[in-house]
């Protein structure tokens, strides 16, 4: 965004208006797996009854896994009948979405053979996070605050001038959070015995438009 300053007018004092950025970086500690289970068959009672052993193994290993199930959570369970053209016959699809909010990421990979043992055959996301985030978003937005007003006071220096109060705040948000996004690949051909994520960092990006008075000269 630009940078601007007013003339003065009695209804609209002079003022400059910038724009600030604070920016904070960490190692992600927790990730979130976005996975669904499904099956299609001809008959809707019996795809649906099969999909629905499957969830209940994945949900079993999720909690001898020890993972609460505070972060285990369905999205979405659907029974659709498909038409194929080709062969002029229906056919049903079950599937349920399920994210789980793994927070050691050591166990990642353990957790990850487990949920494919268990039947699992679709990932959808994989989305790394962090447990300190409002903290972190509070101590990105303290950053950007100040280098707006650093900003502001070299405009008005250049100028021979000085700021004042500031009478405006607006904020916008960003972050940007590395993610392997496995784009709903069939699990079964991922299943790998070396290490197969690189959490990388997380960014914490806090955008700020500040309007601080400018100080008429004396």
């Amino acid at each position: 965004m630009s940078t601007s300053i007013y003339a003065q007018t009695e209804a609209f004092p002079s003022r400059v208006d910038v724009t600030g950025t604070g920016m904070v970086k960490i190692t992600p500690d927790q990730v979130l797996i976005s996975l669904r289970v499904e099956n299609t068959g001809q008959e809707a009672a019996t795809v649906k009854k099969q999909n629905d052993q499957v969830v209940a193994a994945v949900l079993r290993f999720l909690k001898d896994s020890g993972i609460p199930d505070a972060d285990v959570q369905t999205e979405y369970i659907r029974l659709n009948k498909n038409y194929n053209y080709n062969s002029k016959t229906y056919n049903y699809q079950a599937n349920q979405a399920i994210n789980v909010l793994l927070k050691d990421l050591s166990k990642y990979e353990s957790v990850m053979n487990g949920l494919i043992s268990s039947g699992v055959n679709r990932i959808d996301n994989i989305t790394f996070g962090s447990s300190q985030r409002v903290s972190l978003e509070a101590e990105a937005r303290k950053k950007a605050v100040q280098h707006a007003q650093q900003k502001a006071r070299e405009y008005a220096g250049a100028l021979g001038q000085e700021i004042g109060r500031a009478v405006k705040i607006s904020e916008q948000t960003a972050t940007v959070m590395p993610a392997v996004n496995m784009r709903s690949f069939a699990v079964a051909d991922a299943a790998e015995s070396e290490p197969t994520i690189a959490p990388g960092e997380l960014e914490i990006r806090v955008n700020v438009q500040v309007s601080f008075l400018l100080l008429a000269d004396d």
